[in-house]
């Protein structure tokens, strides 16, 4: 793996980003997606827990 480094101004409105991954494969992207889910969301075990449901009520006037 080559390690690269470039030093470019925020003004710059080339995106980096996007050169680098329009420059990798299809499945090289998903593998990547899929490291940062595991990272994310799976556990110790390897379990994946729930995500943690949340409801507000919001009580409005009528009219």
């Amino acid at each position: 793996m080559e390690k690269v480094v470039r030093k470019i101004s925020l003004k710059d409105k080339r995106n980096y980003d996007l050169e680098y991954w329009l420059s990798k494969t299809p499945e090289e992207r998903i593998a990547a997606i899929e490291f940062l889910r595991k990272q994310t969301y799976e556990t110790k075990d390897g379990s994946s827990p729930r995500l943690q449901r949340t409801v507000k009520v919001i009580k409005r006037k009528q009219g």
